[in-house]
């Protein structure tokens, strides 16, 4: 019997880019959309910075989303969800591709009207601890014209992937350049790296 993660997985052994437009159960993905629009109600999202902090672009150049950080801590229902099932994904991860992850960050990401963000590479010139990204999309109804797209650069093609809620997309850190085009309504995702430290 074919395991929940398979898709994912499979997708980026296949195509070195994983997609799965079911990732997340429809409740999780409406309860995590509904604790954006609090954090933003609550003003709480901060804009995104570029690099570590070896590293900064303090003039946000590159991307013009906001950012907030998820932590157990903070113990709400729908992260700690989440979350656990982001340990799980790890657990079937290192099980069946040997990876070694050992860590993992994740933060809530809004694009609003007309932000973008640049293309570029995940992982920092001076930290290789990211291993994977794995981005979540939260967006209901989104259409072609409603812009936002992943574009994921491979090998001289273009991959544009929808932003729609549920889905997954799951590559390397260090190899898959990518960029969101401008967004012309409110794009969620919850975004993240998969590491070893």
């Amino acid at each position: 019997m074919p395991h929940p993660f398979d898709t994912l997985i499979d997708t980026y052994l296949d195509n070195h880019i994983g997609i799965d437009a079911c990732f997340l159960s429809k409740s999780l993905s409406d309860g995590l959309q509904q604790n954006i629009l609090q954090l933003q109600k609550e003003d709480k999202m901060s804009a995104a910075g570029i690099g570590n902090n070896d590293v900064k672009d303090a003039a946000q150049k590159m991307r013009g989303d906001s950012i907030y950080w998820m932590d157990k801590k903070h113990d709400n229902i729908f992260e700690q969800e989440f979350l656990s099932q982001m340990e799980d994904f790890i657990g079937h991860l290192n099980d069946t591709c040997y990876t070694g992850i050992n860590s993992y960050e994740f933060h809530y990401a809004v694009y609003e009207e007309g932000s973008s963000y640049k293309r570029h590479r995940d992982q920092f010139k001076t930290d290789n601890n990211r291993k994977f990204s794995l981005i979540n999309y939260l967006n209901d109804d989104w259409l072609e014209e409603d812009g936002g797209q992943l574009l994921v650069y491979q090998n001289g093609t273009t991959q544009s992937i929808q932003p729609n809620a549920q889905k997954a997309v799951f590559f390397k850190s260090d190899e898959m350049e990518h960029e969101v085009i401008k967004a012309n309504r409110r794009r969620m995702s919850v975004s993240g790296w998969l590491k070893r430290i």
